[in-house]
């Protein structure tokens, strides 16, 4: 990390730290599984090369290879991307993925993409999503899609943690407008495909069947 990358280094390592605890903590921190608004999103894409940021222990990622994308993935932790390799490769797809171990805010590349994807960059440890989320669409190769998952709400067992978020910060909740309006984009260059509030079926730690919102937000830059 340096200065002239505008990422602070002490909440840099702090950042690292945290997630490299929650990974390193127990064997394995998400289901593994495509999340459902990429998986319903980018159905209907035609495959070809895709940029997944925050890509953990390579879900959505390995998702994406398997319907034929050549995909590269990053992540702040070593140990979610080793376990990210360890997946794509019983799947056979360790050819079609590329993992890159490195901080959202500060990582850059020349390369650019027909998908990128950013689902979840919320934390109760400080992220500059705006800077992350920005710099995403300035890699979306013309006619490509940009595609940006939040939650969009607290889910309902929150409150039985509200001691752990007093003390860390709580993640904020960004509608998809909240998003487009953040990413300032021009109107004659990007055109808005998708911007909505879903709800999905899930379980709560407990077992119990609830309904969580997600923001879906879907651009295409102009061909």
């Amino acid at each position: 990390m340096n200065e002239s990358s505008g990422v602070d280094p002490a909440q840099a390592d702090e950042v690292f730290a945290h997630w490299e605890e929650r990974y390193s903590s127990r064997d394995g921190v998400w289901s593994g599984h495509v999340n459902a608004a990429l998986s319903r999103v980018a159905a209907d894409l035609a495959p070809g090369t895709a940029l997944d940021l925050g890509s953990g222990e390579g879900g959505d990622a390995l998702w994406l290879a398997e319907r034929g994308w050549d995909v590269t993935g990053v992540d702040i932790s070593p140990t979610a991307l080793a376990r990210a390799e360890v997946a794509a490769d019983r799947a056979g797809l360790t050819e079609r993925v590329t993992w890159i171990a490195a901080d959202l805010e500060s990582w850059s590349s020349e390369l650019r993409f027909d998908l990128v994807t950013a689902s979840f960059l919320q934390s109760t440890v400080a992220l500059d999503r705006a800077r992350i989320l920005r710099s995403a669409a300035d890699r979306v190769v013309d006619g490509g899609h940009l595609l940006i998952v939040a939650h969009a709400e607290a889910p309902p067992w929150a409150h039985d943690h509200d001691h752990e978020h007093a003390s860390q910060g709580r993640a904020e909740f960004p509608s998809p407008q909240d998003d487009l309006a953040m990413l300032d984009l021009p109107a004659d260059a990007w055109q808005t495909v998708i911007a909505e509030v879903r709800d999905r079926p899930a379980f709560s730690p407990d077992g119990e069947q609830v309904v969580l919102r997600d923001g879906v937000l879907l651009l295409r830059r102009s061909a």
